[in-house]
């Protein structure tokens, strides 16, 4: 050892074999500066201006923002979202609007993945909105669909949002229906809505889009018990999922399907639901379900029901506001909260029925409202 090494060891006891050499100070992994930069970033909320100008050039970090003042409950962070909504109306109502449904287990991330990059590799703009149910227990989400469709959330031409529906599909679905406004203004021409699969939310997802696609499976034993009259209604296509797996059960399962919707009446759009195979695993049949898309569209546009649909819709949201915004007004008066725990005393004490103590709670408030 020469000179310069005992000087950078001079600390270094050479008749121990307990010694430990101090190591080199590693630099931080996060830059201070660039933690310090987030956080103003973070603290200065944009303005209606710096969030509408953003949306309409594509920036999607002011898109996001927006989107999480839509889905929030504060009564300032509500109002401000209007005030953006109603700047991006003009530039919306020009994608076209996908739904997507089935059973939990019937493919409908991974089949949304394969569309999503089949449509940007087409120089499509791709935005998937999920509704995702909250627990009632936690009243949380899994909110796991980017996890699910790794390969679409980073493509640069798709854009994915997960929205909770806190308790309430009403709710959720008037948040995607401004969520989808958004979209529209940044210029994303394809907007798919997902749902979970479950009750409510087909119903939800329905009253918000263009074409409604129903994904079924073959290999669940009787075909039959799977379909529901309300669920067949509003399909506008169903397509047998997983088909590799056994073709010739897909083609059986199929052939029911479209004998059981001989039993149904014509639909309103005058549309003759179709019955496919797919894979998404295998891109089977995904150029085919676009193309039904597109055929539908021209199809109900030709015969002025795509426009009627939507006007149908627009006054359907009318009357969810009315219904949301007086349950909401309800529920904050002045005063309410205590008058809604003395009155559930009263039930619980056997004083009065649950029917007769929400009357005189309506009531109450009305005369409130009135005077």
């Amino acid at each position: 050892m020469d000179e310069q090494d005992k000087k950078t060891y001079s600390n270094f006891d050479y008749d121990s074999a307990l010694n430990v050499v101090e190591g080199v100070k590693q630099p931080e992994q996060i830059s201070n500066f660039y933690l310090e930069n987030m956080r103003q970033k973070r603290r200065a909320e944009p303005s209606v201006d710096q969030l509408v100008d953003g949306i309409l050039h594509g920036d999607r970090v002011m898109l996001s923002r927006a989107i999480t003042l839509v889905e929030s409950s504060r009564f300032d962070h509500r109002r401000k979202s209007q005030e953006v909504i109603e700047r991006c109306i003009p530039y919306s109502g020009k994608s076209i609007r996908l739904g997507i449904t089935g059973v939990p287990g019937a493919g409908k991330s991974t089949t949304i993945e394969a569309l999503g990059k089949m449509l940007t590799a087409l120089n499509h703009k791709v935005a998937v909105l999920a509704i995702d149910p909250s627990s009632e227990r936690s009243k949380g989400s899994i909110l796991g669909d980017k996890t699910r469709m790794e390969e679409l959330s980073t493509d640069p031409n798709a854009f994915i949002r997960p929205s909770p529906s806190a308790g309430s599909l009403g709710g959720v679905a008037r948040k995607t229906r401004e969520i989808i406004t958004l979209c529209e203004a940044a210029g994303f021409d394809t907007v798919i809505v997902e749902t979970v699969g479950v009750g409510q939310s087909e119903v939800a997802a329905h009253s918000m889009v263009d074409f409604f696609l129903l994904l079924q499976l073959a290999n669940t034993g009787d075909e039959l018990q799977g379909i529901k009259r309300g669920i067949m209604e509003m399909a506008d296509m169903i397509a047998i999922n997983k088909s590799d797996i056994d073709l010739e059960k897909s083609q059986l399962a199929a052939q029911q399907f479209r004998n059981a919707l001989h039993l149904f009446p014509m639909p309103d759009s005058q549309w003759t639901v179709p019955v496919i195979l797919c894979s998404a695993y295998s891109k089977l049949g995904l150029q085919e379900i676009w193309n039904n898309v597109l055929e539908y569209v021209a199809f109900t546009k030709k015969n002025g029901y795509f426009y009627h649909k939507r006007q149908q819709q627009n006054l359907r949201i009318l009357d969810e506001t009315i219904e949301n915004t007086l349950k909401e007004r309800f529920y904050n008066a002045p005063g309410m909260e205590e008058k809604i725990e003395t009155i559930k005393k009263e039930i619980l004490e056997n004083k009065v029925s649950a029917y007769t103590a929400a009357e005189r709670l309506v009531d109450g408030e009305q005369n409130s409202l009135e005077q």
